[in-house]
């Protein structure tokens, strides 16, 4: 491996640190409609062993004025790979970085994460009223 190779972030890593959660206008912001998103590779690391903690992602939200853009949730989502945070405060963060984004009317996360140790944990969170 050249030093080039090993000191140079690669496209995706780029991608990935200059993440941010991105919207569109909502097509039919007068219907109540459901939009489901599965993010099964989710990884994080535990804030006291340091070691890799891997979750499924499922996002359900009634768009507002906004509707979440694909792409860069995905890579939003990735960018928390590095960061040692407790499941409870990232599902929290997360849903309400995705609120601010795109203030839907209703939004539900649940990090359904790997069991480790004997314990599986799942973090349900939510904001608004589901209509």
């Amino acid at each position: 491996m050249t030093e080039r190779q090993t000191t140079t972030p690669r496209y995706g890593e780029r991608a990935i640190a200059a993440a941010e959660l991105i919207c569109f206008d909502n097509p039919n912001p007068g219907r109540p409609y459901h939009v489901a998103i599965e993010l099964p590779d989710f990884t994080c690391k535990c804030p006291f062993s340091g070691y890799p903690d891997f979750a499924v992602l499922r996002l359900c939200y009634q768009p507002g004025p906004k509707v979440l853009e694909l792409k860069a949730l995905k890579l939003y989502v990735n960018s928390w790979r590095d960061h040692c945070i407790s499941h409870e405060e990232v599902a929290n963060r997360i849903l309400d970085d995705c609120v601010a984004a795109c203030s839907p009317r209703w939004m539900e996360l649940v990090a359904d994460f790997s069991p480790r140790g004997n314990v599986h944990t799942m973090i349900t969170v939510h904001h608004g009223q589901r209509q």
